[in-house]
C-alpha cells in the first residue's frame, strides 16, 4: 500500500538503536510555552523525516555472524516510517516530508476531475468516509481526514471497527470527533423545536432545567467520549491526532472536560447573512478558541455557502461572502493564531458559480503562501496607529499583523478589522530589511523601508499582504472582484 518511505537517522551500535533526528522542524513556534504536548505533557518538535540509512559498526557485525547472519560492514540497513507518520499535533500536515498548513473542505467531489480541480485550487485536506475515498484523495495528491463516533465509547464495536478500517492509510490524516458535540446538548435550537425546552433561549436563560439536563447529557457523552478517544490511541499505530470541532459559542465548562484527550480544538464560523455581515467575527472566536484550548492547536471552519441554501426564507436570496469578506476571515483567523482553515457548504454551491470560482481563487493564494503560514512568527514586527483625527474611533479593534521569514523573504499581513479607514499603519521592527522594497502583492503599491519600517494606509475591512517578493503570488486571478 505504501510506496514511499522516510526514516530517522540512525546507527546500529552492539545491536542497540540509538535514534536523532535528521532535521527538525522548526515550524510556527514561538515561546517554548507555546509548543503542543505529548501525552505524557512533556513538550516535543516535529522531525522532518527524510530519507537516509545506516550502517553497522564492525562489533555489531560480529554480533550478527555468530548469529550465522552474513552481513559486510558496509551494508546499509533501513529503519523506516510510512511518508503519512507525524506526531500529535502542532495542527499542521505532513505530505512527503514537507509541513503544510491545512487548508481543507468538507465537500468530497463525486467525480476525479473535480476532485483534481479542488487540489489545484490549493486544497490540501478533505472529508472522506472510507477506504475508497481516502484512495481518491491520495491519488488527487490530497490528504483526508476520517469522522469516528467517539461519543460511542470504547466499548462499541463501531468505533473499533471505524478505526481498524483506515488506520494504516497513508492519505490519513486527522480523525475528527463528533461535530459541535456540546453545542448540540445545551444551546442546540433543536432541543426546543423538539420540546426538551421551552423557550428558544432557555440555555441562555440558565433555567434550572437547562442546567440539570445539560450536566445530565454531559455525564452520559463526554464520559464516552473521553473512553473513545483512549480507544483511538490505542488502535492507531501512526497516532493522528484527534480534532473535534465545536460551534463558535460551545460551552467553555463542557469543552473543558474533554479537552485534554483532543490535539485539534477550533469552531465553525458564518457570519455573512443578508441584512447582517460581520466577517471580522472569523478573528473573534479565533481568539476565542485560543484562549478554551489552552495553547492547542485552532482550525477554523470557514463559510463556504449561502444560508439562503440552508434556511429559506429567512435570506430570501443567494448571499455569499465576497472575494474581500472572505479573505479578511482567512487572513484573519490567521492573525488570530488558526493553524488550520477549512470550508464547509460548498457543495451547495454550483460548479460554475462565481462564487466558488472567488473562493478557489483564494485558496490558491493562501496555498502559494505555505512556507510562511508553517514557519514562526517574527515577535520583533509591530504595528502601531497614529489616526488623522488624533484619536481612534470609540470601539476600534486595531489592526491585526502577522510577519513571517522563509529563507531570505518575508511576508507581513495586515488586516484591519474595523469597519473604517486607518490613514496612518506604521510597521516598526524591520532592520533587517533596512533598503529593501516590499511588495504589495495583487496590487501595486511598493513600500521602502527606512529605519526599520514603513508607513502605509488600510480601507475598511481591508488586508494587505507584503512580501520581499512578487513570486509569492498565485497565478490564479478569477473571482477576486466577486461581491
Amino acid at each position: 500500500m505504501m510506496n514511499r518511505f522516510y526514516c530517522f537517522s540512525s546507527w546500529l551500535s552492539l545491536g542497540q538503536f540509538v535514534v536523532f533526528s535528521s532535521e527538525v522542524h522548526q515550524g510556527n513556534r514561538g515561546k517554548e510555552a507555546d509548543l503542543p504536548e505529548t501525552r505524557d505533557g512533556s513538550a516535543f518538535s516535529r522531525q522532518r523525516l527524510q530519507p537516509c540509512g545506516i550502517r553497522l559498526t564492525s562489533a555489531a557485525t560480529s554480533l550478527l555472524r555468530g548469529a550465522s547472519l552474513c552481513l559486510s560492514l558496509s551494508m546499509t540497513l533501513m529503519v523506516c516510517l510510512p511518508s503519512f507518520a507525524q506526531k500529535p499535533s502542532d495542527g499542521f500536515l505532513v505530505k512527503n516530508g514537507r509541513v503544510l498548513f491545512p487548508i481543507g473542505c468538507y465537500e468530497l467531489p463525486k467525480g476525479n476531475a473535480e476532485l483534481r480541480a479542488l487540489a489545484g485550487a490549493g486544497f490540501n485536506l478533505v472529508h472522506c468516509g472510507n477506504v475508497a475515498d481516502l484512495d481518491r484523495a491520495r491519488a488527487a495528491g490530497m490528504r483526508g481526514w476520517i469522522s469516528v463516533p467517539l461519543q460511542l465509547g470504547a466499548d462499541d464495536d463501531a468505533l473499533r471497527r471505524a478505526v481498524d478500517a483506515v488506520t494504516d492509510h497513508p492519505a490519513l490524516a486527522v480523525w475528527e470527533g463528533p461535530d459541535e458535540v456540546v453545542w448540540n446538548f445545551t444551546a442546540y435550537s433543536g432541543l426546543y423545536r423538539s420540546g426538551v425546552y421551552k423557550s428558544p433561549d432557555e440555555w441562555w436563560q440558565q433555567t434550572p432545567f437547562a442546567v440539570e439536563h445539560s450536566e445530565n447529557e454531559a455525564k452520559k457523552i463526554l464520559s464516552r467520549l473521553r473512553k473513545g478517544c483512549q480507544l483511538v490511541r490505542r488502535l492507531d499505530r501512526s497516532k493522528h491526532p484527534i480534532w473535534i470541532n465545536e460551534a463558535a459559542e460551545s460551552d467553555l465548562k463542557f469543552i473543558r472536560e474533554y479537552l485534554d484527550d483532543i490535539d485539534i480544538t477550533g469552531c465553525d464560523i458564518y457570519p455573512i447573512h443578508e441584512n447582517r455581515r460581520l466577517p471580522e467575527k472569523a478573528g473573534d472566536f479565533t481568539e476565542r478558541y485560543q484562549r478554551v484550548g489552552r495553547a492547542k492547536p485552532v482550525w477554523m471552519v470557514m463559510q463556504g455557502f449561502s444560508w439562503h441554501e440552508l434556511t429559506p426564507p429567512k435570506d430570501e436570496h443567494l448571499v455569499y461572502p465576497s472575494f474581500a469578506e472572505s479573505r479578511l476571515m482567512a487572513y484573519g483567523a490567521i492573525a488570530h493564531g488558526a493553524k488550520g482553515i477549512l470550508y464547509w457548504g460548498t457543495e451547495m454551491v454550483p460548479n460554475g458559480s462565481p462564487f466558488r470560482q472567488s473562493l478557489f481563487t483564494l485558496t490558491s493564494e493562501l496555498n502559494a503562501l505555505q512556507p510562511f503560514l508553517t514557519a514562526k512568527e517574527q515577535t520583533t514586527v509591530r504595528v502601531s496607529l497614529t489616526p488623522s483625527t488624533g484619536r481612534l474611533p470609540e470601539g476600534s479593534r486595531d489592526v491585526r499583523l502577522f510577519a513571517r521569514r522563509s529563507g531570505r523573504d518575508w511576508l507581513l499581513v495586515l488586516v484591519n478589522e474595523d469597519n473604517h479607514p486607518h490613514m496612518g499603519v506604521e510597521m516598526t521592527g524591520l532592520a533587517k530589511l533596512n533598503g529593501q522594497t516590499l511588495e504589495l502583492l495583487y496590487g501595486s503599491e511598493t513600500a521602502a523601508v527606512k529605519r526599520g519600517g514603513f508607513v502605509t494606509r488600510l480601507k475598511p475591512y481591508e488586508v494587505k499582504v507584503f512580501a520581499t517578493s512578487r513570486r509569492w503570488e498565485s497565478s490564479r486571478r478569477n473571482g477576486r472582484d466577486f461581491q
